[in-house]
């Protein structure tokens, strides 16, 4: 008895090494990725055409820059960070939570107005001074949070330099994200939405009504970056995001490809 309790045991602990050396390699085939939200449909794909020439499984996390890179200060296990403006990117560096080498301007977009597809708002010459808030009428102007999410950031900014910030800063409709923005505008809820071109682009319950003028805000620039703790395979992914096939993929969903080709 006293035997087959040992081999048993014995047994047990070869299976419970068995088993975490095939988590382990498990975790060498898949990266995780925390992405800005309005980067899904795209990066999706991308993701997709990565795994299918690297066998690397690809797992994606999308949010708001601002949410996803406290959860990974806070510990969540992330091997890239790609985020929608300077400003999270910087605060990852200063936190010590990214390569600095590793980290490149990837992406631009472009900010727009949007309303629901049925609407009777036509287009809009968005100029120093538009009534947008007379534009929403009873309604509210969706975006992300102005003090935290990117695009709501960007809005902000936009809406200041062109004067109107204090008469439709009453009307607007923060949301956690800018996907969270555009679904607002999608179902009605919002006459106006503030979002990326990209995401107008993805969604067929809206329409572009207007765009807002370069030079009324920062440039849209998506950064990305590895962690520190980024697994060694990780590098082969930023080089793909990077490649001929990635830009392809990029450009047909609308966003400007800013980082210099790999391949």
């Amino acid at each position: 008895m006293v035997q087959k309790k040992r081999l048993a045991a014995a047994f047990a602990a070869v299976l419970a090494i068995a088993l975490t050396g095939h988590c382990a390699a498990a975790q060498q085939h898949s990266i995780t990725v925390f992405a800005a939200a309005s980067m899904k449909n795209a990066l999706d794909d991308v993701d997709a055409a990565f795994s299918k020439t690297s066998g690397v499984k690809v797992v994606a996390s999308y949010d708001a820059s601002s949410a996803l890179i406290k959860q990974i200060d806070a510990g969540a296990p992330a091997d890239i960070f790609l985020s929608a403006d300077l400003k999270w990117m910087d605060y990852a560096a200063q936190k010590k939570l990214i390569k600095n080498d590793s980290r490149v301007n990837l992406l631009g977009n472009t900010l727009v107005l949007i309303a629901p597809k049925d609407s009777k708002i036509g287009n809009v010459i968005i100029a120093p001074g538009f009534d947008l808030a007379k534009l929403a009428g009873d309604g509210r102007v969706a975006t992300g949070d102005v003090k935290a999410v990117p695009v709501g950031i960007y809005a902000k900014e936009a809406l200041q330099q062109l004067g109107v910030w204090t008469s439709v800063e009453p009307k607007m409709a923060m949301t956690q994200n800018v996907r969270a923005a555009l679904i607002l505008v999608a179902r009605g809820e919002a006459p106006l939405g503030i979002v990326y071109s990209t995401d107008a682009k993805v969604e067929p319950g809206v329409k572009i009504v207007g765009t807002f003028p370069e030079n009324t805000h920062p440039p849209i620039i998506y950064p990305v970056a590895a962690t520190v703790n980024a697994k060694p395979g990780t590098a082969a992914y930023l080089a793909f995001l990077r490649s001929a096939a990635a830009r392809t993929i990029f450009e047909r969903y609308g966003f400007a490809v800013l980082a210099k080709p790999t391949s």
